[in-house]
């Protein structure tokens, strides 16, 4: 809870990761209040009080999880509207003035998208979303330890990352207010 409002207000890209990463490991504890209890929430080194809404904000993303049907895999329709308007920031900065330097941040990436796609098996999904699924692939083949699949992840980081960091950094400038995407049109 804590971890993700912080990631939220600095990062929304981080944030989304955290979360889909949360909602793997709280099927992987099988959604078991016990586990979850004993794994994420009485390591911490808080007041009881505390420990407990932590555990009720859990249970709360598990109901959410079962409640859209996505106990096995999948990710809360929450994050994936906020990847939508991620998509929709991307779509902007393709074509107004302000996107210039992310237009030439994107190029790099596009060529590749089709072989990305290709690899995560997911063709019905925007060029955005399409990134963060790569991200967070690379990031549990990093996590595995995937030793066959290192170089590719070392190059779907090295070309889908600048990407994403610059999009989630204009997210959090137009959110604040301090970006006019509109601005010289």
């Amino acid at each position: 809870m804590d971890i993700a409002q912080a990631k939220r207000k600095e990062n929304i890209a981080e944030y989304i990761l955290y979360l889909w990463q949360l909602e793997d490991l709280l099927r992987a504890l099988q959604f078991s209040p016990e586990a979850i209890y004993s794994q994420l929430v009485a390591p911490r080194q808080v007041e009881e009080e505390q420990k407990h809404i932590f555990l009720l904000w859990y249970m709360d993303i598990v109901n959410l999880l079962r409640k859209e049907g996505k106990d096995e895999s999948g990710h809360l329709e929450h994050t994936l509207h906020l990847v939508g308007d991620m998509h929709n920031l991307h779509l902007q900065l393709m074509q107004n003035p302000i996107g210039e330097h992310y237009r030439k941040t994107f190029a790099k990436l596009a060529p590749q998208l089709p072989q990305l796609r290709a690899m995560i098996k997911k063709e019905d999904v925007s060029d955005t979303e399409l990134a963060f699924r790569a991200l967070y692939a690379a990031m549990l083949y990093r996590i595995k330890g995937d030793e066959k699949r290192s170089a590719a992840i070392k190059d779907t980081i090295e070309l889908v990352s600048p990407v994403v960091a610059e999009l989630s950094a204009m997210y959090g400038k137009v959110e604040r207010g301090e970006v006019d995407l509109f601005k010289d049109m």
